[in-house]
């Protein structure tokens, strides 16, 4: 959520950004909402004042013994007409409450305008695609069932689009987690953090997934608890309703977790394999900044991943998302793709963004400024470190061999007791 001044004083000029988006700002809409809700506020509160004149004068003529009978009935009239007006503007404010976080976040001004991922920008590759002389097999033949991918057991247990890792796959899938938590840790900076599965609706309110993204997520009916899509989400909230210091500032965390997506909308789509399911693993990556380092932090969290692909030699490009393709609260995204030779073409491992304080004032996540001592917005920034699922296929497929068999990538094989090849 933007700052709703800028919806009174620059609303034109907003309305034409998100228009790049693909998002039609209703203006006059708001404008009603608005005038509803200013005359119902006046409303509300000449009916409170008179309430409590009235109030006042019914004590007075009791300490004198007069009659207060007549006012007694007006005080009730007062208080049903005040009832009504009060619940009126709870309705015009929970309207105007929907509305506003229903509208996206602003692109920034570097986002390449476009219609469609088709006009994202590629910015560089690394690593050149292996070159087979045999057809490369797709994870789904290289890890049938005997070898430890198991998609027959993962619907008998839970339906489609889930799996079952046994044996050297499941080994193969932990020390991936393993490698990226050390290297993100150990050279990267980051605070390692184990957070909760299930949050709040207000977690998710927050970070945008709700309720935009309802359709998406997986709740609990019998309470307001919901699993994460993301980390992303418990560790933007461990900052919720705070103010930091400016010395606490940046904070960097990392956490693996189990993710939880319905999918909603993309049946049909990636349903063979690893690459679109309902569960799935992710090492991310969070950053809280002040608002004049976010941009910055962008690079190097982007970098962050990065680094994770090329210890693995694993060939990426990486793309700019166009202002129609942007996330719904980034204001600028950089997605890792990394090459796919049984798909024969890139596919997004990562993708980092900055939120600007677009997140934080959901969360009202604030630092206190040394010198003025004011309060401001955080802003927030975050990305794959990387999925582990699409890290876990990209590692099968590029490191195939004619029978089969895996190479183990150089910078694995101590997490794998020194293993070169898996069987």
């Amino acid at each position: 959520m933007f700052d709703v001044k800028l919806l009174r004083t620059q609303a034109e000029t907003l309305r034409t950004q998100l228009a790049t988006r693909g998002f039609s700002l209703d203006l006059n809409k708001l404008q009603t909402l608005e005038n509803q809700r200013k005359t119902l506020q006046t409303e509300t509160q000449a009916l409170q004042h008179t309430r409590n004149e009235t109030s006042k004068t019914i004590g007075q003529l009791k300490a004198k013994g007069e009659d207060i009978e007549t006012l007694r009935a007006e005080m009730t009239r007062l208080g049903e007409r005040l009832s009504e007006k009060t619940e009126a503007l709870a309705k015009i404010q929970s309207e105007w409450d929907e509305y506003v976080l229903s509208i996206p976040n602003r692109p920034h001004e570097s986002v390449p305008q476009g219609q469609s991922e088709a006009d994202n920008l590629e910015l560089r590759r690394w690593g050149n695609p292996r070159h087979f002389d045999f057809a490369p097999k797709d994870h789904v033949d290289l890890g049938a069932r005997d070898r430890g991918i198991d998609f027959e057991s993962g619907a008998l247990l839970s339906g489609s689009r889930f799996v079952v890792l046994q044996g050297e796959m499941a080994r193969l899938h932990r020390a991936l987690i393993q490698f990226m938590l050390d290297c993100h840790t150990e050279e990267h900076g980051y605070r390692e953090a184990y957070v909760p599965y299930l949050v709040k609706s207000d977690c998710l309110i927050g970070t945008t997934q709700l309720p935009k993204f309802r359709e998406d997520q997986f709740g609990i009916t019998e309470s307001d608890l919901w699993l994460i899509a993301t980390a992303e989400i418990p560790l933007s909230n461990l900052c919720r309703e705070q103010i930091l210091s400016s010395e606490q500032l940046p904070m960097k965390w990392v956490a693996h977790t189990p993710c939880f997506r319905r999918e909603a909308g993309t049946y049909g789509k990636d349903m063979r394999g690893m690459i679109r399911v309902h569960q799935f693993d992710k090492v991310e990556l969070v950053q809280m900044v002040r608002p004049e380092d976010s941009y910055a932090a962008l690079e190097t969290l982007t970098q962050h991943a990065e680094t994770i692909l090329q210890k693995l030699e694993l060939p990426y490009r990486v793309m700019a998302l166009c202002t129609a393709d942007l996330g719904f609260g980034a204001s600028k995204t950089y997605d890792l793709e990394v090459w796919l030779p049984g798909q024969g073409k890139y596919r997004e491992i990562s993708s980092c963004s900055n939120f600007e304080d677009f997140q934080a004032r959901r969360m009202q996540a604030r630092f206190r400024h040394p010198e003025t001592h004011k309060t401001d917005y955080l802003h927030t920034v975050n990305g794959s470190g990387l999925a582990v699922g699409r890290t876990f296929i990209a590692v099968l497929e590029n490191y195939q061999d004619a029978e089969g068999k895996i190479e183990v990538p150089k910078a694995l094989r101590p997490y794998l007791g020194g293993k070169t090849q898996l069987c």
